[in-house]
């Protein structure tokens, strides 16, 4: 009994002793992971108003193929049962249902920087599934009409567009959406300004 309780008390704390030494490497995680989420949430708003059109361009260009994935059935479901993707229905839906909620959020200027990340992530995903069999001539899609058909001029033909979206979603990213969006308005709205007689 007596045993018992001693190996007990040394085991409690040895647990102590482990989570003490973990405290402070846990609070120093909590404080980045802290940082890192209001970086996301709290983007720079103060940006020219010309980012605008960054966003009419990437936003319009997501929304547009959101809804050509539920009108066409070659762009959407069709598509993605020749890419062999799982459940081609339901995957080709999700995409599309996303597309267009994310490219209104970046038309509106709403969750810029959460909203550009999905799309890289999602551009960088369908350049995968698509370019790489493009560039060894195996792709179960069309061939481009025109030469070159298949290896690295191919693919950086094909590639142009993913490659622009890519890199204005970064750009928002960075930058923010600008004076004129949902983001400015939110954010400015939280602050209160106060000016002195200085």
């Amino acid at each position: 009994m007596f045993t018992n309780t001693v190996l007990l008390g040394v085991n409690n704390f040895k647990k102590w002793l482990k989570e003490w030494k973990f405290a402070p490497s846990f609070k120093l995680k909590l404080k980045t992971m802290k940082k890192v989420i209001d970086w996301i949430f709290n983007p720079p708003v103060t940006g020219q108003s010309s980012i605008l059109i960054l966003r009419l361009m990437a936003g319009g260009v997501f929304f547009w193929e959101g809804i050509l994935k539920f009108i066409y059935v070659n762009q959407g479901v069709g598509r993605f049962t020749k890419l062999g993707f799982p459940m081609p229905e339901m995957t080709a839906h999700f995409v599309a249902t996303f597309e267009i909620i994310g490219g209104l959020m970046l038309l509106f200027g709403l969750l810029t920087r959460v909203t550009a990340f999905y799309f890289i992530v999602q551009m960088i995903i369908a350049v995968l599934n698509t370019k790489i069999a493009l560039y060894l001539g195996t792709s179960p899609l069309p061939l481009p009409p025109a030469p070159p058909k298949d290896g690295i001029w191919a693919v950086l033909h094909e590639i142009r567009s993913d490659y622009a979206q890519i890199l204005t979603c970064l750009f928002l990213i960075i930058e923010g959406a600008g004076r004129r969006s949902l983001d400015f308005i939110i954010s400015t709205s939280k602050k209160v300004y106060t000016f002195s007689g200085k």
